[in-house]
């Protein structure tokens, strides 16, 4: 799960390089979040194997990572 998260912190930052557009931040926030615990946890909840669950469970731990990002430069960009 802690690589989970690392992958998260480099995908937010990546995403920030690449990405310009302005969206409403509760439209980010909202994906950023859900769609990994939606995949992670469904990923969890029908696997049959144990990489399967391994892999849910670092699906899973992307969020926390890629959202504190987005707080990160959300507090540094002075909003």
């Amino acid at each position: 799960m802690l690589t989970g998260c690392a992958v998260g912190l480099l995908a937010g930052l990546g995403c920030t390089v690449l990405v310009h557009t302005r969206l409403r931040p509760e439209i980010v926030i909202a994906l950023v979040v859900g769609i990994p615990s939606v995949i992670g946890l469904l990923t969890i909840f029908f696997s049959g194997r144990r990489w399967v669950t391994t892999l849910g469970a670092f699906v899973l731990s992307v969020a926390p990572g890629w959202f504190g990002v987005l707080c990160a430069l959300r507090v540094a960009s002075g909003g």
